[in-house]
């Protein structure tokens, strides 16, 4: 009977302890690693892809348009011509220039020639007054014809030089007629079709290109990056370029431009405009001017580091390890090196291979706790 008694004791005193053991909780772990962690900053709003050129093409004349010599989408060289108005009264402008070019230098020719046979009248009536064999009178009114022939050529060869003038500027009436590409690129838009009138903007009013032309070998990423990271920025620094058009592809780039002010738009914070150029053109990806796009900036980078996710970081820079001999979870302070929103750089307070608390949102999953590992 007493060792029935103490039996029954052994047991419930069993019962009584498992019951005592709180039931361990299931935590999915993170082994820690080395790997790279990069400092960066990115844009605080969506950027875009822009052309290193693109010009919004006006003509400088109104008019009708004669001609309509490309297309949307069409691809031009340089100097090619676009639009043509109609130009039939400047021609016969230039018709009539030339022309007055013509009579100028012919009658230059004629007052010139008229100089040179008065100059040598001159001469020779010179050598027969020294002779005495002509008088004062008659040298004097020969010399003062010389003189007068002279100066009618020199206005005959004004006059040309006035006509060639009145032929450039009607030249450059005409050329104000035609339309053409400043450089080679793409047609991206027309306003206006043959027999419509164009007039040119007036002043402070903004009307619609002609052609809206768009030199697409060359693009960037302009984007907002806000004020408290751009003081870190500089010309030249690397950076990466995501589209949303080629999710899970990134491009690499590097700063040309940091805009010299920061912008305040209303229910925004201020943010400072920096651009972003292609290393390379993407090959195989068809990039269009308008694309949203966004930049991470890489400010500073270190290559096999120690590193643990940056959601896996308590407060007060702490992480949860897990202690496989006691299978509870442990509170260790971390020492960190650079950071991003993916990874955080572990100076010290941790080991490669230690095993981390990887979602803190996990019921039951804090310091001290009996866990099992997924």
């Amino acid at each position: 009977m007493k060792q029935v008694v103490v039996v029954m004791v052994i047991v419930l005193a069993a019962v009584v302890w498992y019951a005592s053991q709180e039931e361990p909780v299931l935590v999915p772990l993170h082994r820690v690693s080395t790997g790279v962690v990069e400092q960066i900053a990115a844009n605080s709003r969506a950027g875009s892809i822009r052309a290193c050129h693109r010009s919004r093409l006006a003509l400088p004349r109104g008019g009708r348009v004669e001609q309509l010599l490309v297309a949307e989408g069409d691809r031009v060289k340089p100097g090619q011509l676009l639009l043509q108005l109609y130009d039939r009264e400047q021609q016969v402008n230039l018709q009539q220039a030339d022309v007055e070019v013509q009579l100028a230098q012919l009658e230059r020719q004629q007052r010139c020639q008229s100089a040179a046979l008065a100059k040598r009248e001159q001469t020779r009536a010179q050598g027969l007054a020294g002779q005495k064999l002509l008088s004062d009178e008659q040298l004097d009114r020969l010399a003062t014809d010389a003189r007068v022939q002279a100066l009618a050529c020199q206005l005959a060869t004004a006059q040309v030089a006035r006509a060639k003038v009145i032929l450039a500027r009607t030249q450059v009436l005409l050329d104000e007629m035609q339309l053409r590409a400043p450089y080679a690129g793409i047609v991206a838009e027309i306003n206006g079709e043959p027999g419509e009138y164009t007039t040119p903007s007036p002043p402070g009013v903004a009307t619609p290109p002609a052609v809206d032309l768009i030199d697409d070998s060359c693009l960037y990423v302009r984007a907002p990056i806000d004020e408290v990271e751009a003081a870190s920025l500089k010309v030249d620094q690397p950076a990466r370029i995501t589209l949303d058009a080629f999710r899970g592809q990134s491009f690499a780039g590097y700063i040309s431009r940091i805009a010299p002010y920061v912008s305040e738009l209303e229910k925004q914070a201020r943010t400072v405009d920096v651009d972003v150029l292609f290393v390379q053109p993407p090959a195989g990806a068809v990039l269009l001017v308008g694309y949203s796009a966004d930049i991470e900036v890489i400010l500073a980078r270190h290559d096999t580091v120690l590193r643990v996710p940056t959601d896996t970081l308590l407060e007060g820079d702490r992480v949860l390890r897990f202690n496989p001999d006691a299978s509870r979870l442990a509170s260790v302070e971390v020492q960190t090196g650079l950071r991003n929103w993916s990874w955080v750089e572990v100076v010290s307070g941790l080991r490669d291979g230690d095993r981390i608390l990887s979602r803190l949102d996990t019921v039951g999953a804090e310091a001290g706790a009996r866990v099992v590992a997924e």
